[in-house]
């Protein structure tokens, strides 16, 4: 095992909390306690206020949320070992954050631990890709997000441009990204092609709001999820850096990151662009909730991701008229949830394994009995061939 405590600088000594608050129950890295033991099935919080890739950050007090995150109160059913690891400080330059930040994210997913980032600018989201990547590990990477991020790969990766950069590695192990809450005045028409051309998903704010479960399957199939709190409506948090008009609500991004925790498959999430500008502010109180409810999903996995023996599934053939295979779709009896199932090349091997059985809904199923192809089965399919 390596030593990634290392690259994190210890917290204070901890405070004092009541019974069944998360202070309470959290082992933190501290000056008194060292560095905790990790224990896979625990999850690992952990900050990293680097800025470098956002000119105009210029956040005050960028770990507060922290105490609004230990004063709320442990959900129901928490049986998973919570870590507060402290803060990655920011290395002589920006490369250095991110191989700190790749080591720990390559750490705590061998051990089964899922690392949670607070940050920082989100090109950090590269630094948890390449954490994935030391691993050889395919893996999708899901964004929350008002723009596509796309950037240059001409121009160094920023805030609002790293997703290029990501798709330059050699060898990349991005099968697939998905963006949730896209606004078209932020999307150039190109971004659109091509992300239509690498056959990525898009679920714009409007089909969001207009059924916010459309989002849940692109949660379900992702393995890290990127969220940017600047995709929050300026409203909801009522601090000078955030002045979108539009965007998501408090409670959906809440509901967001329960969707995110419940998911079986994924295995990391990092909050990036926090800006916090008052000690009492809406932004770190918001964040704290955000976490919770992503804890609270992590406690009520249902451990349905049909790999291996699909005993525990209802099993559905659907024959397409005048195409050669058939659509294969699974409904969990624990959770009711469906998956397709994507032929591949054998040739691909068994790193396909957990990408080829594709989250859906049962709208994809009665789409398909229509004798139509769904979209999410189409382009995993022209992925994989």
């Amino acid at each position: 095992m390596k030593d990634i405590s290392i690259y994190l600088s210890p917290l204070d000594a901890e405070e004092k909390y009541r019974a069944n608050q998360i202070g309470s129950a959290i082992q933190s890295f501290n000056t008194i306690t060292g560095f905790p033991e990790l224990k896979k099935g625990g999850v690992a919080l952990f900050h990293v206020p680097e800025y470098r890739g956002d000119k105009k950050a210029c956040p005050h007090n960028p770990a507060q949320f922290r105490h609004f995150l230990n004063t709320l109160y442990l959900g129901v059913g928490w049986e998973m070992p919570l870590y507060d690891l402290g803060d990655v400080l920011p290395g002589s330059t920006i490369d250095d954050t991110y191989f700190a930040v790749s080591q720990i994210i390559e750490e705590c997913i061998k051990i089964g631990v899922i690392p949670l980032l607070v940050g920082g600018s989100q090109d950090l989201t590269i630094a948890m890709y390449k954490g994935y990547a030391a691993l050889e590990q395919i893996v999708n990477i899901c964004s929350v997000d008002y723009s596509l991020d796309l950037g240059s790969p001409e121009v160094d990766a920023h805030a609002e441009g790293y997703l290029s950069q990501l798709l330059m590695q050699r060898p990349c192990y991005l099968f697939n990204h998905a963006n949730i809450g896209a606004q078209a005045p932020f999307v150039s028409r190109e971004e659109f092609e091509l992300f239509d051309k690498l056959y990525f998903d898009i679920c714009r704010l409007g089909e969001y709001n207009a059924n916010f479960r459309k989002a849940e399957p692109h949660l379900r199939n992702s393995d890290l999820l990127s969220i940017d709190f600047s995709s929050i409506r300026g409203s909801e948090l009522r601090e000078p850096w955030y002045t979108s008009p539009n965007g998501f609500y408090a409670d959906q991004i809440c509901q967001i990151a329960k969707y995110a925790g419940i998911s079986d498959k994924l295995t990391s999430m990092g909050v990036f662009n926090y800006y916090p500008e008052f000690e009492a502010g809406s932004a770190s109180a918001l964040l704290a909730q955000v976490l919770w409810y992503f804890l609270d999903g992590v406690s009520q996995r249902k451990g349905d991701f049909p790999i291996g023996s699909k005993r525990d599934y209802l099993r559905f053939i659907v024959h397409i008229n005048d195409f050669n295979e058939e659509l294969i779709f699974y409904k969990s009896n624990r959770s009711e949830r469906w998956w397709m199932e994507v032929p591949y090349p054998p040739q691909k091997g068994s790193n396909y394994e957990r990408h080829h059985l594709v989250p859906c809904d049962a709208m994809d199923y009665e789409l398909a009995m229509k004798n139509e192809i769904p979209d999410l089965w189409w382009k995993t399919y022209q992925k994989l061939s």
